[in-house]
């Protein structure tokens, strides 16, 4: 007993035989995302709630890149979409850590040297650190230099010379 065609296909009533739907009448929904993309989203903002931690430890320093490039504007991002967009931002937390760790390490050296400048001073002849290097604001330096010029530095009289800041932060006020 032939029905019809549809799409190509035969349908005949044959009892216990299964046949298969139409391509017309196919499920259109998707498999449920939600769970997906629940655990996306949590990561998400675990990842920038630790990007705007590290941002708020740099504060004053401004050579990080702390930009988050937009999507595409206010939408509603697709699975791949917010895999990519959670993969940058573990790229980008590994980078900015990585980075301060580097940072950090260069800074407490140069604390340590000056701290070593402070006790031998004749050590260090002639080197400069300044707040800068150490991560702090300011223009302050620690200069190793000879206690009363040339005869200082003939006798091996050194001393440290702690500057006093910016000179020129009051003309420049103006």
């Amino acid at each position: 007993m032939d029905r019809g065609r549809g799409a190509g296909l035969d349908f005949c009533a044959v009892p216990g035989a299964v046949t298969p739907s139409p391509p017309h009448l196919a499920p259109r929904t998707l498999p449920d995302e939600r769970a997906a993309r629940r655990t996306l989203l949590d990561q998400v903002a675990q990842l920038e709630a630790e990007l705007s931690q590290l941002f708020c430890s740099t504060w004053p320093r401004k050579d990080f890149d702390w930009r988050i490039a937009g999507r595409g504007g206010p939408r509603v991002l697709s699975l791949g979409e917010l895999e990519a967009l959670r993969d940058d931002l573990v790229d980008r937390v590994q980078h900015c850590r990585r980075t301060m760790s580097d940072r950090t390490y260069a800074e407490d050296s140069k604390r340590r040297l000056i701290e070593e400048m402070m006790l031998e001073p004749e050590r260090h002849k002639w080197a400069r650190v300044s707040s800068e290097d150490i991560g702090e604001p300011g223009c302050r330096n620690w200069h190793v230099r000879p206690r009363f010029g040339l005869l200082g530095m003939l006798m091996g009289w050194w001393r440290v010379v702690i500057s006093s800041g910016c000179p020129l932060s009051a003309a420049r006020a103006r």
